[in-house]
């Protein structure tokens, strides 16, 4: 058993969104994506099923040209090769669930192309 929180440790950050790993586990990896008001991650795609879900803050999430308001408590699952966006609203921490055959290095390469 392994025990973690998405809340120890919330540095946001004004210059860039803040990736971190908080668990991985046989199954899955869990993300914490912390996303100062007005930071943009841009349109991405991810080639496995996600679970996005919002435990502080707002976010806009665009998808299929579609924008859908997502507040805290608000849990989505999106499939696999669907291009979607994030645009923080509000001081957000967002859990992000990962298929265990993707890569965390993707999130963070996705968010360092981003901007506010």
């Amino acid at each position: 058993m392994e025990m973690k929180s998405f809340n120890n440790e919330l540095e946001f950050n004004d210059k860039k969104i803040m990736i971190k790993v908080i668990l991985e586990s046989s199954f899955s990896k869990e993300i914490r994506i912390l996303l100062k008001e007005g930071q943009i991650m841009k349109e991405h795609k991810t080639p496995f099923p996600i679970v996005v879900h919002i435990l502080e803050g707002t976010i806009d999430f665009g998808v299929k040209g579609e924008v859908h308001t997502l507040k805290k408590g608000s849990i989505l699952g999106l499939e696999g090769n669907v291009p979607h966006d994030l645009t923080a609203k509000k001081d957000s921490v967002v859990r992000l669930t990962l298929s265990k055959l993707d890569k965390a290095e993707r999130v963070e390469k996705v968010a360092e192309g981003s901007s506010k």
